[in-house]
Protein backbone atom coordinates (compact mmCIF):
# COMPACT_ATOMS: atom_id res chain seq x y z
CA UNK A 1 0.00 0.00 0.00
CA UNK A 2 1.33 3.43 -0.82
CA UNK A 3 1.72 6.24 1.69
CA UNK A 4 -1.00 8.36 0.13
CA UNK A 5 -3.56 5.55 0.43
CA UNK A 6 -2.76 4.99 4.10
CA UNK A 7 -3.03 8.71 4.87
CA UNK A 8 -6.41 8.91 3.12
CA UNK A 9 -7.73 6.10 5.31
CA UNK A 10 -6.69 7.93 8.51
CA UNK A 11 -8.68 11.06 7.62
CA UNK A 12 -12.26 10.95 8.84
CA UNK A 13 -14.77 11.16 6.01
CA UNK A 14 -18.30 12.00 7.06
CA UNK A 15 -21.67 11.23 5.57
CA UNK A 16 -24.97 12.98 6.15
CA UNK A 17 -28.60 11.86 6.25
CA UNK A 18 -30.41 12.64 2.98
CA UNK A 19 -32.87 15.08 4.57
CA UNK A 20 -29.90 17.11 5.86
CA UNK A 21 -28.19 17.04 2.46
CA UNK A 22 -31.32 18.49 0.86
CA UNK A 23 -32.75 20.75 3.57
CA UNK A 24 -29.55 22.45 4.81
CA UNK A 25 -28.59 23.92 1.40
CA UNK A 26 -32.21 24.86 0.70
CA UNK A 27 -32.45 26.64 4.05
CA UNK A 28 -29.15 28.46 3.48
CA UNK A 29 -30.19 29.65 0.03
CA UNK A 30 -33.65 30.67 1.25
CA UNK A 31 -32.20 32.62 4.16
CA UNK A 32 -29.72 34.26 1.79
CA UNK A 33 -32.45 35.17 -0.70
CA UNK A 34 -35.22 36.37 1.59
CA UNK A 35 -33.80 37.57 4.92
CA UNK A 36 -31.49 40.39 3.71
CA UNK A 37 -34.60 42.42 2.99
CA UNK A 38 -35.38 42.48 6.73
CA UNK A 39 -31.91 42.27 8.33
CA UNK A 40 -29.54 44.97 7.13
CA UNK A 41 -26.14 43.30 7.71
CA UNK A 42 -27.13 39.91 6.26
CA UNK A 43 -26.15 40.66 2.63
CA UNK A 44 -22.53 40.64 3.83
CA UNK A 45 -22.85 36.98 4.84
CA UNK A 46 -22.73 34.16 2.30
CA UNK A 47 -24.46 31.22 3.98
CA UNK A 48 -24.62 29.04 0.85
CA UNK A 49 -20.83 29.32 0.46
CA UNK A 50 -20.40 28.26 4.10
CA UNK A 51 -22.58 25.20 3.45
CA UNK A 52 -20.51 24.35 0.37
CA UNK A 53 -17.31 24.60 2.43
CA UNK A 54 -18.76 22.52 5.27
CA UNK A 55 -20.00 19.66 3.09
CA UNK A 56 -16.85 19.69 0.95
CA UNK A 57 -14.38 19.45 3.84
CA UNK A 58 -16.51 16.88 5.67
CA UNK A 59 -16.78 14.55 2.67
CA UNK A 60 -13.20 15.16 1.46
CA UNK A 61 -14.03 14.16 -2.10
CA UNK A 62 -13.24 16.71 -4.84
CA UNK A 63 -15.94 15.42 -7.20
CA UNK A 64 -18.54 15.59 -4.45
CA UNK A 65 -17.30 19.08 -3.54
CA UNK A 66 -17.65 20.25 -7.14
CA UNK A 67 -21.16 18.82 -7.50
CA UNK A 68 -22.28 20.24 -4.17
CA UNK A 69 -20.88 23.66 -5.06
CA UNK A 70 -22.45 23.61 -8.52
CA UNK A 71 -25.90 22.64 -7.27
CA UNK A 72 -25.94 25.12 -4.40
CA UNK A 73 -24.47 27.86 -6.62
CA UNK A 74 -27.03 27.37 -9.40
CA UNK A 75 -29.83 27.31 -6.81
CA UNK A 76 -28.46 30.56 -5.39
CA UNK A 77 -28.30 32.03 -8.91
CA UNK A 78 -31.95 31.21 -9.57
CA UNK A 79 -33.07 33.14 -6.49
CA UNK A 80 -30.72 36.11 -6.98
CA UNK A 81 -33.14 37.98 -9.21
CA UNK A 82 -33.77 38.56 -12.90
CA UNK A 83 -30.82 40.96 -13.34
CA UNK A 84 -28.39 38.32 -12.08
CA UNK A 85 -27.16 35.90 -14.80
CA UNK A 86 -27.50 32.23 -13.90
CA UNK A 87 -24.17 30.48 -13.44
CA UNK A 88 -22.01 33.06 -11.67
CA UNK A 89 -22.47 31.63 -8.18
CA UNK A 90 -22.47 28.17 -9.73
CA UNK A 91 -18.96 28.71 -11.10
CA UNK A 92 -17.64 30.33 -7.91
CA UNK A 93 -19.15 27.72 -5.58
CA UNK A 94 -17.92 24.85 -7.78
CA UNK A 95 -14.34 26.10 -7.53
CA UNK A 96 -14.67 26.65 -3.76
CA UNK A 97 -16.19 23.16 -3.32
CA UNK A 98 -13.29 21.58 -5.18
CA UNK A 99 -10.66 23.57 -3.28
CA UNK A 100 -12.27 22.96 0.12
CA UNK A 101 -12.60 19.21 -0.40
CA UNK A 102 -9.01 18.98 -1.65
CA UNK A 103 -7.79 20.97 1.35
CA UNK A 104 -9.91 18.90 3.75
CA UNK A 105 -7.73 15.87 3.07
CA UNK A 106 -4.53 17.70 3.99
CA UNK A 107 -5.35 19.68 7.17
CA UNK A 108 -7.37 19.37 10.36
CA UNK A 109 -10.63 21.04 9.45
CA UNK A 110 -12.30 20.40 12.81
CA UNK A 111 -10.23 23.05 14.58
CA UNK A 112 -12.07 26.42 15.02
CA UNK A 113 -8.92 28.36 14.10
CA UNK A 114 -8.52 26.39 10.90
CA UNK A 115 -12.20 26.85 10.10
CA UNK A 116 -11.85 30.59 10.65
CA UNK A 117 -8.83 30.91 8.34
CA UNK A 118 -10.32 28.58 5.76
CA UNK A 119 -13.58 30.53 5.61
CA UNK A 120 -11.74 33.85 5.42
CA UNK A 121 -9.51 32.72 2.54
CA UNK A 122 -12.31 30.96 0.67
CA UNK A 123 -14.58 34.00 0.98
CA UNK A 124 -11.89 36.23 -0.54
CA UNK A 125 -11.32 33.65 -3.29
CA UNK A 126 -15.08 33.37 -3.88
CA UNK A 127 -15.36 37.14 -4.25
CA UNK A 128 -12.36 37.16 -6.60
CA UNK A 129 -13.88 34.43 -8.77
CA UNK A 130 -17.24 36.21 -8.78
CA UNK A 131 -15.57 39.50 -9.73
CA UNK A 132 -13.52 37.79 -12.44
CA UNK A 133 -16.54 36.12 -14.01
CA UNK A 134 -18.70 39.25 -13.91
CA UNK A 135 -16.09 41.67 -15.17
CA UNK A 136 -13.99 39.36 -17.35
CA UNK A 137 -16.43 36.94 -18.93
CA UNK A 138 -19.66 38.94 -18.85
CA UNK A 139 -18.01 42.36 -19.37
CA UNK A 140 -20.29 43.92 -16.77
CA UNK A 141 -19.08 46.88 -14.78
CA UNK A 142 -18.53 46.00 -11.14
CA UNK A 143 -16.56 47.52 -8.29
CA UNK A 144 -13.91 45.78 -6.17
CA UNK A 145 -13.14 47.10 -2.70
CA UNK A 146 -10.43 45.36 -0.70
CA UNK A 147 -11.73 46.94 2.50
CA UNK A 148 -15.27 45.69 1.93
CA UNK A 149 -14.04 42.19 0.98
CA UNK A 150 -11.74 42.01 4.03
CA UNK A 151 -14.47 43.10 6.45
CA UNK A 152 -17.03 40.79 4.83
CA UNK A 153 -14.55 37.90 4.97
CA UNK A 154 -14.00 38.56 8.67
CA UNK A 155 -17.76 38.57 9.33
CA UNK A 156 -18.19 35.35 7.33
CA UNK A 157 -15.31 33.67 9.15
CA UNK A 158 -16.77 34.51 12.57
CA UNK A 159 -20.30 33.44 11.64
CA UNK A 160 -18.86 30.40 9.85
CA UNK A 161 -17.45 29.01 13.08
CA UNK A 162 -20.94 29.15 14.59
CA UNK A 163 -22.59 27.69 11.48
CA UNK A 164 -20.06 24.83 11.28
CA UNK A 165 -20.60 24.07 14.97
CA UNK A 166 -24.32 23.78 14.33
CA UNK A 167 -23.86 21.69 11.17
CA UNK A 168 -21.48 19.29 12.97
CA UNK A 169 -24.57 17.80 14.62
CA UNK A 170 -25.60 16.23 11.31
CA UNK A 171 -22.34 14.35 10.67
CA UNK A 172 -22.19 10.56 10.60
CA UNK A 173 -18.92 8.63 10.38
Amino acid sequence: MNVRGSLREQVAVYEFPWPAVILIPLAAVAIQAFLPVRVRFLPVLDLPMMVVIFFAVARRNPISGCVTGAIIGILQDTLAGPAHPIGIYGIADTVIGFAASSLGVKIDVENPGTRFLMTYVFFVAHQGIYFGVVSGLLRQRTEWSWAHVAISALANAIVGILVYGFLDRFKRS
